[in-house]
């Protein structure tokens, strides 16, 4: 099976408490809806209380063309990048040594904030040291699926080339993509729960030479789900002055009523119950959502723990919130036999699921 040897989170530099957060949103859309602190309560009841932005917060108030904002993303996403990837790649506190560059051989880039051609990762192997003949791999437009999707398609690529190292490499500046003169509920409700993060993962195959110092997941099966005529749920409205969130109000009710035959026929696959998945490695798109999984799952508050601590601190990042949540559950160091289960929802609407199990 391929292992996830190392994962590295990179915090953007400028911290947000979730009373600025709000503070700033009254002071732009008061005058546009008339029931303003009922709608700010959103702030509130997302349960967020801290986020991390690439920006001063004055600067989102500022009026910004789509060419300066996506030229910002393309300047932080390759400097936090480069860090992320360099931070994976010497983590000493999971790997027996540190990897070299050369070693290698693809890379996965997720993102669905910014636009880049070449992409981030071309960007990247200019400024480090890997290989020319290095296989990329840029995957946009599957937002908050993106991460544990990325850690899927390394699985398969690991899978068919069982020699090789693979990074997988997350970066999303969701806050870039804020829209000052848009009062949709989806844009308040947006500026309410996302945020910016980065992270990158080592997926290595059962061949390569890269080792773990302790207990480390290995993949064991994955899973990819799509839900037709289902465009509407979430994503983005691209329009002349840049991306405009789409956010549907009925993710938590679909989530309940589709997520759990997914992923109880998943697990019956792989000869297994929910009762034989020790750690459940979701994504937090928001508290409602986190609600939904427990009642689409079954699951306890202590089961989503993880997750809603990830949330608490960091907002929703999009694509590289799983990856943060599976680095705090790699630091709690489970035992070997423990099983995980990561799971990811995104726009499509589609779901991304992947077996863990601690080796």
């Amino acid at each position: 099976m391929p292992t996830i040897h190392s994962v590295s989170t990179v915090y953007p530099p400028v911290e947000i408490k979730q009373e600025e957060a709000m503070s700033f949103a009254r002071s732009l859309f008061s005058d546009s809806f008339k029931n303003i602190d009922r709608l700010l309560q959103v702030f509130q009841n997302g349960e967020i209380n801290t986020r991390q932005v690439c920006m001063p917060i004055e600067w989102y108030a500022e009026p910004h063309d789509f060419e300066t904002r996506n030229n910002v993303y393309i300047k932080h996403a390759v400097e936090l990048g480069k860090t992320a990837v360099e931070q994976c790649l010497n983590n000493t506190a999971t790997l027996a040594r540190p990897v070299n560059f050369a070693e290698i051989d693809a890379i996965f880039f997720i993102s669905s904030s910014g636009l880049a051609t070449p992409s981030i990762d071309a960007r990247l192997i200019n400024q480090l040291p890997f290989r020319h003949d290095i296989k990329r791999i840029p995957i946009w437009g599957l937002g908050c699926a993106g991460g544990a999707s990325g850690m899927s398609r390394a699985f398969d690529y690991c899978k068919a080339y069982p020699e090789s190292n693979v990074l997988v490499l997350a970066i999303e500046l969701c806050s870039l993509t804020f829209q000052r003169d848009d009062v949709s509920k989806s844009n308040l409700v947006g500026v309410s729960l996302f945020s910016d993060g980065v992270a990158c993962a080592l997926v290595s195959g059962e061949q390569s030479t890269v080792k773990s110092i302790r207990p480390m997941p290995s993949i064991r099966a994955t899973s990819s789900r799509f839900m037709p005529d289902s465009e509407d749920v979430m994503g983005w409205d691209i329009k002349n002055d840049g991306l405009h969130v789409v956010f549907s109000k009925s993710i938590p009710t679909i989530i309940k009523s589709w997520l759990g035959p997914v992923v109880h026929q998943f697990v019956e696959e792989q000869e297994l119950s929910m009762s034989d998945i020790n750690h459940f490695v979701a994504h937090p798109g928001g508290k409602k959502v986190l609600d939904a999984y427990q009642a689409a799952l079954h699951l306890d508050t202590n089961e989503t723990a993880t997750s809603k601590k990830v949330l608490q601190h960091h907002g929703n990042m999009s694509s590289p919130t799983v990856l943060y949540v599976l680095k705090e559950f790699i630091e709690q160091q489970p035992a070997v036999g423990e099983r995980g289960l990561m799971a990811a929802l995104g726009p499509g609407f589609c779901g991304e699921l992947l077996l863990l199990e601690w080796q």
